[in-house]
């Protein structure tokens, strides 16, 4: 049974896409593109770009995001800009992504294709507001799709979050929460998410006995220090409500620990890795994609030591489909473990690939579907 932990389904991205505004939507886009493993290229000749053209440097919130390069939505996968008249362009997406849409039916041909029986449908505002679309795709196909619900982040102790948190799991059906404090930026990180006001918002989650899929950064600086600070506020929500659980997405960064191809995590960090509650989203070839080729083996070589250190147990596999196809195929993504990482026993393959997110997220799947990793 192969399960995907990251995939996403999304309106297309010229209009708002559930936002207040066209604006805001493209905001949250600029924002992702200031640190996106993604790069800017000259739309003329193919020449390298500069990511902070997107931003003013020493500003790293809202504020600070330039409205002097027109940023705007392409075609073909692409988001362009335009800096001192010269055109750019970030190819988010998958060129054959004509448009900047992918409704629930263009993941289910993605999943046929690529063999994978289930997916987790994330969210973010970068994609919209996503709740009901969700929704509809997990009503529509129960048996492909389970969907998260999602806040605006740093306002989600507001009643008109509390109220969205409330139809999201009771009227729509949702069945985990996607939690992303890199949106903290639009407020200028005045407060975090484990401040005495998000403790309303915090009980709430925890009295629905649904899985958080948290978003962490190295927020608010993107640097080693910042993202020690949100770990050690994490651990601190993990251990006043030990009965949630939690899979930190798209960790752990190989940037701040495993230079030289192996893990070196600080104290506090291991420390927090190693909570019972807490569990590991594997998503290497969307970050390093970019820079290593596929059958992956640095990343295979990282999947070993977290095996290692923690057990198969603590590990989810997810892909972030359909961004991945900018880096390799999705059933690559499937087997540079499934067919590359020998070291796994098939008991650990079916764990990491299937059976530790089912148990996650409570999916009930048809009695007719066989472990097939």
């Amino acid at each position: 049974m192969i399960v995907d932990s990251h995939g996403h389904i999304f309106q297309n991205w010229s209009g708002p896409c559930g936002h207040e505004s066209k604006a805001i939507h493209l905001k949250y886009l600029q924002k992702t593109l200031t640190r996106s493993p993604a790069r800017l290229l000259r739309a003329q000749d193919g020449g390298p770009g500069e990511t902070h053209h997107l931003f003013r440097k020493g500003d790293n919130t809202w504020d600070g995001l330039r409205d002097d390069v027109n940023f705007r939505v392409g075609t073909y996968g692409r988001l362009e800009v335009t800096v001192h008249g010269e055109d750019y362009y970030i190819q988010f997406m998958p060129v054959n992504m004509a448009n900047f849409e992918a409704p629930p039916e263009l993941l289910l041909a993605q999943m046929d294709l690529a063999g994978v029986d289930h997916c987790v449908l994330q969210a973010g505002m970068n994609y919209g507001v996503m709740n009901d679309y969700n929704a509809l795709a997990q009503h529509k196909y129960p048996d492909k799709f389970t969907g998260l619900l999602h806040v605006d982040s740093p306002m989600a102790y507001t009643p008109q979050w509390m109220e969205e948190v409330d139809r999201a799991y009771n009227r729509l059906n949702l069945r985990g929460i996607y939690y992303e404090i890199d949106e903290f930026s639009r407020y200028g990180c005045e407060w975090t998410f484990d401040d005495a006001r998000m403790d309303p918002f915090w009980e709430l989650a925890a009295s629905l006995d649904v899985p958080v899929f948290f978003g962490i950064s190295s927020i608010p600086n993107y640097d080693q220090a910042s993202y020690i600070a949100n770990i050690k506020r994490l651990d601190g929500l993990l251990t006043r409500f030990p009965k949630m659980r939690w899979l930190l997405i798209m960790c752990p960064p190989v940037q701040y620990f495993a230079k030289n191809g192996k893990w070196e995590f600080p104290p506090e960090v291991d420390q927090t890795y190693r909570r019972e509650n807490l569990q590991l989203e594997v998503v290497f070839p969307i970050v390093w994609g970019g820079v290593w080729d596929y059958p992956f083996p640095e990343a295979q070589a990282l999947i070993r030591d977290l095996r290692d250190k923690y057990g198969a147990e603590k590990l989810v596999w997810g892909s972030d489909i359909p961004n991945i196809e900018r880096f390799c195929t999705y059933k690559q993504c499937i087997d540079y473990i499934r067919r590359y990482c020998n070291f796994l026993t098939s008991r650990e393959k079916d764990l990491i690939m299937g059976e530790n997110l089912i148990d996650l997220c409570k999916i009930k799947l048809s009695p007719s579907k066989e472990v097939n990793s």
